[in-house]
């Protein structure tokens, strides 16, 4: 499928590709363009228009390189600790990592008081930064 829009919102994007689209093209693609485009997307291959290839790359840019890892202090969290600090970072209270792990609001409090400790940091919001600089979270990820 191929969606031709008027629009290059990130949003419809990511909309169209979930719902299967192989290409995203602007109305303000010559005749040229579109031919090419529907010919690629018949024979099987992806399209997206210039300017949203252009975003999607600076956005992965700006990620951590998928050969840098997790920093180092990552490996001394227990696979315990590593689910709430996934949930943190997705903005969940204590009560609710506790309803979503079937743990105690104690127990709870005590992994992140671990987590804060292990890492260094200082707080909730220094750990939910921590978290998504270090790439144990995506923005829209809620794995």
């Amino acid at each position: 499928m191929l969606v031709l829009t008027t629009f290059d919102l990130d949003e419809y994007v990511y909309r169209a590709m979930k719902a299967g689209a192989s290409g995203f093209l602007l109305k303000d693609a010559n005749r040229e363009q579109l031919a090419a485009a529907v010919r690629t997307v018949a024979a099987g291959d992806s399209l997206l228009a210039p300017a949203i290839t252009r975003r999607l790359i600076e956005d992965f840019c700006k990620r951590p390189p998928p050969t840098a890892g997790v920093p180092e202090a990552v490996a001394h969290l227990s696979e315990r600790e590593l689910d709430v600090l996934r949930l943190l970072a997705r903005g969940l209270s204590n009560a609710e990592i506790a309803a979503n792990l079937f743990l105690s609001d104690t127990t709870v409090k005590s992994h992140v008081a671990r987590i804060l400790a292990k890492l260094n940091l200082r707080d909730r919001v220094q750990t939910v930064v921590f978290a998504y600089e270090a790439g144990i979270i995506r923005p829209g990820n809620t794995h």
